[in-house]
């Protein structure tokens, strides 16, 4: 009797305690600004930094594992047309669109912008916008590796930037210390993914630690109003 009431109590405390958290996360969400797709286009810059959040399960896999919100980032290319054009890998192949078509991928319409600390200068801004069309058309990675002839979003962002300013945003790390970072990830997805051998050693950037570079802060983290959703990384 006195075992069957313990392990009630332990069960109902286990079950205020994840409401509670759940409530916590939800009133963090809540306080976030919100704000319309002119508005914030006003605000960006050539180089700004766009992180979304995508809907397809590697891509929230990859959230979960760096303990993030965001899975996906563009970079701003160009902000003197009649809408902002953001550069980002995706699948199948690198390219660039508008804020607009780039916003509405994110899930429950989420969005942060980050900016250089140093602003770039006139020159860096013509080198970035060379660096990232000599990287259009490149197919994705889905193995993530910083070393592959092909292209991801972090990494894409992390060479455009490097190349065009000299300054490295994102920290290259192994498969190792990323996982050992977070020793709850889902190893068996990744598993999976990887076809039963996880690449330990594997160097790689991520979004995550792109979003929370030193070299970077934010301008806007809230969501964009009437956002739609597209599946699509």
């Amino acid at each position: 009797m006195w075992g069957t009431n313990y392990v009630r109590r332990g069960c109902r405390a286990i079950a205020i305690l994840a409401i509670g958290l759940l409530t916590l996360r939800s009133t963090a969400a809540s306080e976030l600004p919100t704000t319309s797709n002119p508005a914030l286009a006003q605000q960006l810059q050539v180089g700004d930094l766009l992180f979304i959040r995508v809907s397809a399960l590697p891509f929230r896999k990859v959230a979960e594992t760096t303990n993030s919100w965001t899975n996906h980032v563009g970079i701003v290319i160009a902000t003197d047309g009649t809408e902002p054009v953001i550069a980002e890998s995706t699948f199948p192949v690198s390219k660039q669109g508008s804020l607009a078509r780039f916003l509405a991928r994110s899930e429950g319409g989420r969005v942060g912008v980050s900016r250089l600390n140093t602003p770039l200068t006139a020159k860096q801004q013509r080198a970035l916008v060379q660096a990232a069309q000599a990287r259009m058309g490149i197919f994705y990675d889905t193995g993530f590796n910083l070393h592959s002839p092909r292209q991801f979003c972090s990494r894409f962002v992390h060479e455009v930037l490097r190349e065009a300013s000299g300054i490295q945003v994102g920290e290259t790390e192994t498969f190792a210390t990323l996982l050992a970072r977070n020793p709850d990830a889902d190893q068996a997805f990744w598993k999976y993914w990887y076809f039963g051998q996880i690449p330990w050693e594997r160097e790689t950037v991520t979004p995550a630690s792109v979003m929370n570079s030193s070299q970077v802060h934010a301008v806007f983290d809230g969501f964009v109003a009437n956002n739609s959703s597209v599946r699509n990384p």
